[in-house]
């Protein structure tokens, strides 16, 4: 029997799944348009960007991206046929592979960050006070620490990588 929910909060699920469309759709068409960059290219460069020595496990990227192995295998080849990335055999682990942020691919990012920032304050963040983005942040990331606990913990990382560049 399915578990039942108030109207409350399928009416939040309903707004969050619609904003998110909109919101990647648009993000999307702001970073191709202006840079010739799909968002899914920005984001492995962004993960990659973070991560220790520019380069993560093949699974750990496809997990922090919500897609599947062979999904991101696909990206990765497109991204590696543009210079973006390269695919190395993970040295600890030979059946391994990770994918490495090229310099090509560092230059790309900096140059599209500040699109898809702007994008992202203009359409989304600027509807929020500094107490609800709080809110959102806690609610969002006890949601995917329930369901991804390592893309969460991976985000938090980030995260906190991120806020210490800015101080």
């Amino acid at each position: 029997m399915a578990a039942k929910i108030d109207e409350r909060r399928l009416a939040a699920w309903r707004a969050l799944l619609a904003s998110h469309a909109a919101l990647v759709g648009r993000l999307g068409e702001e970073l191709q348009d202006e840079k010739g960059l799909p968002l899914p290219w920005y984001e492995v460069l962004l993960w990659l960007g973070q991560a220790p020595e520019g380069r993560m496990r093949m699974g750990e990227l496809a997990d922090s991206l919500l897609l599947t192995p062979s999904g991101v295998t696909r990206l990765v080849d497109r991204m590696e046929t543009d210079g973006l990335v390269q695919r190395q055999q993970c040295p600890s682990d030979r059946r391994g592979w990770n994918a490495v942020i090229t310099p090509a691919g560092r230059a790309r990012l900096r140059s599209a960050a500040p699109v898809h920032m702007r994008g992202v304050e203009q359409h989304f963040g600027r509807h929020l006070s500094d107490e609800e983005a709080d809110l959102l942040t806690d609610v969002l990331g006890r949601v995917l620490d329930d369901v991804c606990p390592d893309t969460a913990a991976r985000l938090c990382t980030a995260t906190s990588k991120s806020k210490a560049k800015a101080n």
